[in-house]
């Protein structure tokens, strides 16, 4: 093990680690990171940055390791909870693993309305099913479906169709599920319209928020398709339901970040629950890093 060891280690990957000439993307990323390193130096705690996909990495220089930017973890998933499983035995993972693991796999949905968090109508499809996905819709009854891996990121393979296209897509679908586990989940047509918010909060305690919004002729409202952010300022119902989302389970996650839709009745719902590698936009609130920092 190296002689310096850092009280925080900043997980990322290789492309933001050292990045010669940064586009505004990646520049976020660095901007992110340097905010919640020089709070931690402020309250006296040394704190670096390691990629997560540097197989020569000495993890046990960390004490602790937050995960930050680990964004290109959905096409090599495997490699991606060993390396989790690795650091958390040579440092302490935040968040811990346990949460983490759970976090990976869209199907935590259900266990946030199990524990009576409103989310979109949702259903699961495992990996492997031979059900074909007329036969799944006319089951549920919905006009409009989502159509997404279970555990991804960034909109890979998420597509959006009406019932009618159903048998045209079903060879695509049967592919998929083939290889891995498949969530549905019931178009709601407000996102179109209203965006998504998203509540930034740390040790379950709300920070700061944004909307996002999808460009015209596009429903995923992630940037990566054009979309939008701008600084949102939530009610107390909103807050209510972020902090009650991120308090359902324990330990509390020292960040985290609740997305939230109004769905095709008007009420509002948790579209996920991001605890694993969010985009925390720190960037948009003075005293966001320092209350990460607090946190920790």
């Amino acid at each position: 093990m190296s002689e310096k060891q850092y009280d925080y280690v900043l997980a990322t990957q290789r492309a933001f680690l050292h990045p010669a000439s940064p586009d505004w993307y990646v520049q976020q990323v660095l901007d992110e990171d340097s905010l919640l390193i020089k709070a931690l130096e402020f309250r006296g705690l040394t704190a670096s940055r390691a990629a997560w996909d540097d197989p020569e990495y000495d993890w046990a220089q960390a004490k602790n390791v937050i995960i930050r930017a680990t964004w290109n973890y959905s096409p090599q998933i495997e490699k991606y909870t060993t390396w989790l499983k690795t650091v958390s035995e040579a440092s302490r993972l935040i968040n811990p693993l346990k949460t983490v693991l759970w976090n990976l796999d869209k199907e935590y949905l259900l266990d946030l309305e199990r524990n009576g968090i409103s989310i979109p109508p949702s259903h699961i499809v495992q990996q492997g099913s031979t059900s074909s996905l007329p036969s799944i819709i006319d089951q549920l009854n919905w006009t409009e479906i989502v159509v997404k891996p279970a555990v991804s990121g960034g909109g890979r393979h998420t597509y959006r169709l009406h019932q009618n296209m159903a048998g045209d897509f079903n060879s695509t679908f049967q592919e998929l599920v083939k290889a891995e586990t498949m969530i549905l989940q019931e178009f709601q047509s407000n996102i179109l319209t209203m965006g998504e918010i998203t509540l930034v909060c740390f040790g379950g305690k709300y920070s700061h928020a944004i909307r996002k919004f999808a460009q015209d002729g596009e429903f995923r409202v992630q940037d990566d398709f054009g979309g939008r952010v701008e600084p949102y300022k939530p009610s107390q119902d909103e807050i209510d339901l972020a902090e009650r989302a991120m308090k359902s389970f324990q330990p509390i996650p020292a960040y985290g970040r609740v997305d939230m839709m109004w769905d095709n009745h008007n009420n509002l719902c948790v579209s996920e629950l991001e605890l694993i590698e969010p985009e925390l936009w720190l960037r948009f609130k003075q005293t966001a890093s320092e209350m990460f920092a607090d946190a920790l």
